[in-house]
């Protein structure tokens, strides 16, 4: 017998792909609920081959769903999450309403996939930041052989990550720019077409933005809190897929032969390190795929033991809706979740 899986916040961008993705990996669900607000009411999503119909998630009976895939925004986790975790649904939650809380496992499969383990305080399971996600997944191996000290890391984030609005701005400034048109800035402080924004998320006292904040405490909460780490977050006019530019510096000798061997043996990771014209991954390219792609592999000669790469991932998979995803099928492999159904 299979589960029973709702997904809220099915109409946005993540919720979409998450759909697509438990009929890609042929998810062990007998049931499968798409749910939004008021106003998707009816509205209509693809899951795999077949068309399923939104419900409101305001008025749905949640009685008999195992797991909810939570990806409606922190304001409606911090409602729904500890609401449905006290009815026994395990909720997996894509917001960063409970990243930080220290009774919610925040998980990366590839990189601590026991701590899901820890789900039963509160039935609540958090998938870090986008950025983090595939910069984890990038860095778990190579502090295994070497130990990470510090991480330098600049972002170059797609307009995705800041949902549908964002996508359709880059799209309407950009055929604005060759038609002569109105050019129209509301979603980012600045324009974004043919630019880039060094500002994602709110600024902070210390002159940190959110976004780089999150990439600091996640990273050590998923990994190691010894690891210092820096980042500069920055949007980029590129619709699907974050890159990111990654200074390490190891305790340990690493030489780039070492750390591309490391890397190619490693889940999640396909490296992709030519050193020659377009011998290396693009935004473009890893779109639409589920890896987090490493190129640009080079020893660093100003730091003892440093090195320096390319981490490019699909945001909306790897750093959304397949981690997620992930985090489920680990629960079920684990033997650590019997459907609602079976068990009465």
């Amino acid at each position: 017998m299979g589960y029973k899986v709702a997904i809220a916040g099915a109409t946005g961008n993540v919720g979409r792909e998450m759909l697509q993705i438990l009929a890609d990996r042929a998810f062990p669900a007998d049931e499968v609920v798409p749910l939004a607000s008021r106003r998707s009411l009816g509205q209509e999503v693809s899951y795999g081959d077949r068309t399923l119909k939104v419900k409101d998630l305001a008025t749905y009976d949640f009685s008999d769903v195992d797991i909810c895939l939570m990806s409606a925004g922190g304001d409606v986790s911090k409602e729904w999450s500890p609401k449905l975790g006290a009815q026994g649904v395990v909720v997996i939650d894509n917001s960063s309403a409970f990243r930080m809380d220290p009774d919610v496992p925040l998980v990366v499969p590839e990189v601590n996939g026991d701590a899901v383990r820890g789900f039963t305080k509160k039935n609540i399971i958090a998938n870090p930041n986008c950025s983090t996600a595939q910069l984890v997944v990038a860095l778990k191996p190579l502090h295994d052989r070497a130990t990470i000290r510090r991480v330098v890391v600049s972002t170059y984030q797609s307009v995705s990550g800041a949902g549908k609005d964002a996508m359709d701005e880059l799209f309407n400034q950009t055929r604005s720019i060759f038609t002569a048109g109105e050019l129209k800035t509301t979603k980012f402080p600045k324009r974004i077409a043919f630019n880039l924004i060094p500002q994602i998320d709110v600024f902070m006292e210390d002159g940190f933005t959110k976004e780089e904040w999150k990439m600091v405490a996640e990273t050590k909460k998923i990994l190691d809190p010894k690891i210092r780490l820096t980042a500069t977050a920055v949007r980029v006019p590129v619709f699907i897929s974050h890159s990111e530019s990654v200074n390490i510096e190891f305790e340990n000798p690493i030489t780039a032969d070492e750390a591309r061997d490391i890397l190619r043996n490693a889940p999640g990771c396909i490296v992709i390190d030519k050193r020659e014209p377009g011998g290396y991954i693009t935004p473009h390219e890893a779109a639409g795929e589920d890896a987090t792609y490493i190129s640009r592999i080079r020893e660093d000669p100003t730091v003892d033991n440093g090195l320096a790469m390319w981490v490019v991932s699909d945001n909306l998979r790897k750093g959304a809706a397949l981690n997620a995803v992930q985090i489920a099928e680990a629960l079920i492999n684990r033997k650590l979740l019997t459907p609602k159904k079976q068990a009465a």
